[in-house]
């Protein structure tokens, strides 16, 4: 991933460690922290009526002698900043001593994935006859998913430096933006000072078929633009946010140099956003080496795909992504590791030159400017696509995430029935690679096969049937039930049909219980003088879906006496 000339952290500088390490305030003296602490409040006792969890934490504040900067409510949590001339560490002692306090922890400000100050890359032109600008498309079997889905309706989250709102690959793809960046003479989310922003966003949803330009992973997907100042809290609140408005996928191009343990805070926000259907894909590490055995990708890459879990088909909380060259290659920039899920393009080159068309602001962006202080060398990566010189050519595994992040909104919105874990497991199970090779750290499960993957969420029925009884026929103690059933799986999925019916009997005063099972559509059976019978059917099909027992029964006899 680029790196910012925002970002306060210096990714590059990193310590070793066997083991995660829990910051401590009087540890954290760097550029990487914001001078605050987040603290989560324990839950209410279970019975009892309970102030607000802002009214709380501005309490908690208050006896600490602090201020309260933020409130994240629904994770009963605050960002305290301690009072002019007191230590992290004596507020934190202070803090910790509160019984309404859970955990307090040191806030750190997230780094924009970067990449090494390789050679200039701004011309369009490989040198390579029949390359095409979006090269990486065909690799990625693109046109093969949108075939099999548009992508209209589905929602895409991109927390990062906001995006130019009204560039034309953009301007008409946004439904809702949120400003999460508390830096002051920062613009709102349609500003991106950066450049950063609008980048990845156009590689997950740039729009298709307006003659300029390229096409975004998720073709007409629509995005939700959450501008972060990349602090801990700001990063937590925002991905709230995205879950709340319906974010089907969420892309976190950024993260920590690995040094210390997720904040509990970013773990919950993952937790509330993935419980909420949002697919999470966050960008590995910049850095090939894994300097911690534990956190080597960094939060929230580690959190997705924890250590050790890469090879584990079955560990699917979400997709910590890497950058692959046109040469099918790890590029040397990007992370690897075991908590690496699978790879997408990033880069043209292994080294970084010439990376990924995207769209870019049309004023001087600070990826432009540079850093001297930072040592971070100007881009110089913008480009004219036709006569818009609003492009730029960015490589790192921030552009690899927002692809996955794209096709895996493509995959939720065909199929809403699949919960994202299934999603990540499909994406996983049909990236390319070699013949008879599964897992390996290079690149995780593969390279994305975005038709591959569409195709098979397409074919996964997970939509229960349905079916419903008529009005049963008595004659004398008989009575013979006759019901319908179809399987209308959503549009666009291959349902798998209904493969038998259970037929369900309640007796007053009794429990319903199962009394057949069947293919048929007819059941025959003999009944008691006088007594009233209540029946139900649920349909099962051959995928395994059940149909959900009905909240009363579908029809109702008494046999005479």
């Amino acid at each position: 991933m680029r790196r910012s000339a925002l970002a306060a952290a210096t990714v590059g500088l990193v310590a070793c460690a066997a083991a995660p390490v829990v910051a401590r305030a009087d540890e954290t003296a760097s550029a990487t922290t914001t001078g605050r602490l987040l603290v989560t409040l324990k839950p209410p006792a279970p019975g009892k009526a309970s102030a607000s969890a802002a009214r709380v934490a501005r309490a908690v504040a208050a006896r600490a002698g602090a201020t309260t900067k933020l409130t994240i409510p629904k994770l009963r949590a605050a960002a305290i900043k301690p009072r002019a001339g007191e230590t992290l560490a004596a507020l934190e002692r202070r803090l910790e001593a509160d019984p309404r306090v859970a955990d307090v922890h040191v806030e750190r400000r997230f780094a924009l994935r970067s990449v090494p100050n390789d050679p200039a890359f701004t011309t369009a032109d490989r040198g390579e006859e029949g390359t095409v600008l979006e090269w990486w498309a065909a690799r990625e079997n693109l046109p093969a998913a949108w075939d099999l889905a548009s992508g209209d309706g589905a929602k895409v989250a991109v927390i990062d430096t906001g995006v130019d709102g009204a560039h034309p690959e953009l301007a008409n793809k946004i439904v809702a933006a949120g400003d999460f960046d508390d830096n002051l003479g920062a613009g709102p989310p349609t500003v991106d000072e950066d450049g950063h922003g609008t980048h990845v966003a156009s590689l997950a949803c740039a729009q298709p078929n307006n003659t300029q330009g390229l096409a975004g992973a998720g073709l007409g997907c629509s995005l939700l633009i959450a501008k972060s100042d990349l602090t801990e809290g700001s990063v937590a609140r925002a991905l709230i946010w995205a879950a709340d408005n319906g974010a089907e996928a969420i892309n976190m191009s950024f993260g920590t140099d690995g040094r210390y343990a997720a904040a509990a805070v970013i773990v919950q926000a993952l937790h509330y956003a993935n419980d909420k259907g949002a697919v999470l894909v966050a960008a590995a590490a910049d850095n090939a080496t894994a300097r911690n055995p534990v956190l080597e990708q960094g939060d929230p890459a580690n959190v997705l795909q924890p250590t050790d879990t890469g090879s584990d088909i079955n560990n699917n909380f979400g997709l910590s992504v890497t950058a692959v060259s046109a040469a099918d290659t790890r590029a040397t920039f990007a992370g690897r590791g075991t908590q690496i899920s699978l790879a997408a393009y990033g880069t043209y080159g292994t080294g970084g030159s010439n990376g990924l068309l995207g769209a870019f602001p049309s004023q001087t962006t600070n990826l432009e400017r540079g850093d001297k202080a930072k040592e971070i060398a100007p881009c110089r990566c913008r480009t004219t696509v036709g006569n818009d010189n609003r492009y730029a050519y960015l490589p790192g595994t921030s552009m690899s995430a927002p692809q996955v992040a794209g096709v895996a909104a493509l995959m939720r919105h065909l199929n809403p029935d699949l919960p994202p874990a299934d999603i990540v497991r499909i994406l996983k199970q049909t990236a390319r690679r070699p013949a008879n090779m599964a897992w390996s750290p290079e690149v995780g499960w593969g390279i994305l096969d975005a038709g591959s993957a569409v195709s098979a969420a397409r074919s996964v029925d997970a939509h229960p049937p349905r079916s419903q009884l008529q009005r049963p026929k008595v004659t004398g103690r008989s009575i013979l039930l006759k019901w319908k059933g179809d399987d209308d799986a959503v549009a666009g999925v291959v349902a798998s049909g209904i493969d038998k019916f259970e037929v369900w009997r309640q007796v007053a005063g009794h429990k319903a219980q199962k009394i057949k099972t069947t293919r048929a559509h007819t059941f025959r059976l003999r009944g008691v003088r006088g007594r009233l019978y209540r029946f139900y059917t649920i349909a099962i099909d051959h995928a395994g879906n059940r149909e959900a027992p009905p909240a009363r029964a579908d029809a109702s006899v008494r046999v005479a006496r």
